[in-house]
C-alpha cells in the first residue's frame, strides 16, 4: 500500500464516517442508490430521500415495477431530475438483462444510465471490494491540493488526476471501501472548498498546497460567468379545491414532473376568462447554467372548466403527493394559505 493510501485507509477507520444508513450493508442496491442521490448533493440532504425510497422500494425489484411518476414523486425536492429517470431506467435494465443481480465490475456498472465512471468505482469498491478509483469533485480538490495539480481539473488535467487516483490505490480489495470513503471523507469534512482543517488532516505533512500556501488557489477555479437571467409567468389556476397542473416533456428542466402553465397569454388566451387574477411575490430559482425569476399569478375560479387536452386537474391533497419541482411545491403551499374559505371567489367563467 502507497504511503497516501495507507494514511487515507487509518484515517478513515479511526476518524471517518461510519453512521451513514448505505455503509451498514454490501448489498449493491442500496450503494447504488446513495452514490446516485449523493451526485452533486450533500449528504444531509440525500438522507432522508435515501430512507423514503427504501421504505417505498426496498428491492431493486419494486423499484423497476414502480411508474417513473411514483419515482419522480419521492424524488421531488432533491433536484437533477435526470437522476430519478436514470435511476429508474437502469433498475428497470438490471431486472430485465441481469436478472435483477448488478454487474460485478465498475466498467460494466458504468454501462448502466446515470452511472459514470467515479460512480461505477464507488459502487464497485463500496459492494465489491473492487480496486477502482475515484474522481468526484472533492476527490479531485484533495489530489489536486496535496500534488498541486495547476490547471482547471477538466480535459487534459482530468486524464492526468485520472491516472493519478488509479497510482494510488491500495493492493488490497479489504482496504477498498475505508480508502474510498475516507477520500470521501477528507474532501466532505477536512479538505473543503474554503476554510479547509488542514492541521487534522493525515495527508498534512506532505501536502504541497498547504506548504506553499495555495490552498486557495488550489484547485485552479474556473473563471465565473454571470448566469443568463430567465423570466417565466406561472399561473397557478385553482377553484379552491382543484388546481390545474401541467405535465412537462420528459427532457430538459424538470423533466418529467407536473409543473404550472407558464404561458404569458393565460389571462387573455380562450382557456380561461376572469376577473380574479392576483400577482404573488415574485421569487428566483437559480439552476446549475441560469436564474430563473418567477411571477406567480393566482387565478381563482367559481369552478374549473373543461380540463384542456395536456393538463390536470388535482386536489391540493392529490398535487402534494405528486412529482412537483421545489419551486412550485412551495407555491402551492402559500396557495393553499390564501384560499382558506374566508376568500370569496369572486371570479367568473
Amino acid at each position: 500500500m502507497s504511503d497516501f493510501s495507507r494514511r487515507v485507509v487509518h484515517w478513515q477507520r479511526q476518524h471517518g464516517r461510519h453512521d451513514l444508513p448505505w455503509q451498514q450493508t454490501r448489498d449493491p442496491y442500496p450503494v447504488w442508490l446513495s452514490e446516485i442521490m449523493l451526485q452533486q448533493t450533500q449528504v444531509s440532504a440525500v438522507l432522508p430521500y435515501f430512507q423514503r425510497f427504501l421504505a417505498r422500494f426496498p428491492c431493486l425489484e419494486t423499484l423497476a415495477a414502480a411508474t417513473r411518476e411514483e419515482v419522480l414523486a419521492l424524488w421531488s425536492g432533491l433536484g437533477y431530475y435526470a437522476r430519478a429517470r436514470n435511476l429508474h431506467a437502469a433498475a428497470r435494465l438490471v431486472v430485465a438483462e441481469y436478472g435483477g443481480r448488478f454487474p460485478g465490475t465498475a466498467a460494466a456498472l458504468a454501462k448502466l444510465p446515470g452511472v459514470g465512471r467515479s460512480t461505477a468505482a464507488a459502487i464497485a469498491a463500496f459492494a465489491f471490494g473492487e480496486r477502482a478509483a475515484i474522481l468526484d469533485g472533492n476527490v479531485k480538490r484533495v489530489l489536486c491540493r496535496h500534488f498541486a495539480v495547476e490547471g482547471i481539473p477538466v480535459g487534459a488535467v482530468e486524464k492526468a488526476l485520472w491516472t493519478r487516483a488509479e497510482s494510488l490505490l491500495p493492493a488490497a480489495s479489504a482496504d477498498m471501501a475505508a480508502y474510498t470513503q475516507g477520500l470521501m471523507d477528507l474532501g466532505a469534512t477536512l479538505c473543503l472548498r474554503h476554510v479547509p482543517d488542514c492541521a487534522a488532516c493525515p495527508l498534512a505533512a506532505t501536502c504541497r498546497a498547504r506548504r506553499e500556501g495555495r490552498t486557495a488557489s488550489l484547485p485552479t477555479p474556473r473563471v465565473s460567468a454571470t448566469k443568463p437571467e430567465r423570466h417565466a409567468v406561472f399561473w397557478l389556476v385553482t377553484d379552491g379545491e382543484r388546481l390545474l397542473l401541467q405535465q412537462r416533456p420528459s427532457r430538459g428542466i424538470w423533466g418529467g414532473l407536473l409543473s404550472l402553465p407558464e404561458d404569458e397569454d393565460w389571462r387573455g388566451g380562450a382557456i380561461f376568462f376572469t376577473r380574479a387574477m392576483t400577482a404573488l411575490p415574485q421569487r428566483v430559482h437559480v439552476f446549475t447554467h441560469f436564474r430563473l425569476t418567477i411571477s406567480p399569478r393566482l387565478v381563482r375560479l367559481v369552478r374549473l372548466p373543461e380540463i384542456p387536452a395536456g393538463y390536470l386537474a388535482l386536489t391540493f391533497a392529490q398535487a402534494r403527493a405528486a412529482a412537483l419541482p421545489a419551486p412550485v411545491a412551495r407555491l402551492l403551499a402559500e396557495a393553499e394559505i390564501l384560499l382558506n374559505p374566508d376568500f370569496a371567489l369572486a371570479a367568473q367563467v
